[in-house]
């Protein structure tokens, strides 16, 4: 059979291909406790994920109490990595399909990769828990580059050790973010209707809404410029 797919595909990573909110809030709450405030509820954590750690402290300490002060960020953050590192994906899971469609992708040369504002040891380690690391030729962080979704630079910075540019490219997530940044980069994107979001995907304005990892490849068979399409 032959697909008319991407030659490179970059992923988000929390709420697209994982939902990680349960370790996330594990490692949040206890890094709250830490400084004596209150434990926040999974639907908080939600809320709070996908601009990166620092906002999510930031959003925390807000919620609880005083906000953050000036410079308590890096302690506080090295407290919170020591937890997660120590519980990466206790409770974890990856979403129906992902593993399918993702081996099926990499066996046909697709060449894969994340793109994500959670911080890069965090995402390694992550996805190194669930055997997923193996899958992508490259995974940046937001703390692995000077430039952070919704910011162009990230996503093409996750294309470069992809050996691929915008002309090859699709992007897939879950959030106003994944979408600005996929515009911001002039390439297609989907969106999953499950993840961590304030509206409906629906009115994110992507190119395709997926209800099941397993729509993924043919979605990508009719979006985006023929040119940047590889015939398997």
């Amino acid at each position: 059979m032959k697909h008319a797919w991407p030659r490179a595909i970059v992923f988000d990573l929390d709420g697209t291909l994982i939902d990680s909110v349960p370790d996330v809030r594990n490692a949040l709450n206890r890094t709250l406790a830490s400084e004596g405030r209150r434990p926040l509820t999974p639907a908080e954590v939600q809320g709070l994920v996908g601009e990166g750690a620092r906002v999510m402290f930031e959003k925390a300490w807000a919620a609880t109490g005083d906000a953050l002060a000036d410079g308590a960020f890096d302690v506080l953050f090295d407290r919170y990595a020591g937890f997660y590192l120590a519980h990466p994906a206790d409770e974890t899971v990856i979403y129906p399909g992902v593993v399918e469609v993702l081996e099926g992708f990499a066996a046909d040369g697709v060449t894969l990769g994340i793109c994500t504002n959670k911080p890069q040891v965090l995402s390694v380690a992550v996805l190194e828990a669930l055997g997923l690391d193996g899958l992508f030729a490259a995974v940046i962080g937001g703390d692995a580059t000077e430039h952070r979704k919704p910011d162009a630079r990230h996503v093409l910075e996750t294309l470069a050790p992809m050996g691929a540019d915008a002309g090859d490219a699709a992007y897939v997530g879950d959030s106003a973010i994944d979408v600005a940044a996929a515009r911001n980069a002039d390439i297609p994107v989907v969106v999953v209707s499950w993840g961590y979001r304030h509206v409906p995907a629906t009115e994110l304005g992507a190119d395709a809404v997926i209800d099941h990892f397993s729509e993924l490849p043919s979605v990508l068979s009719n979006i985006g410029p023929p040119t940047a399409r590889m015939v398997l």
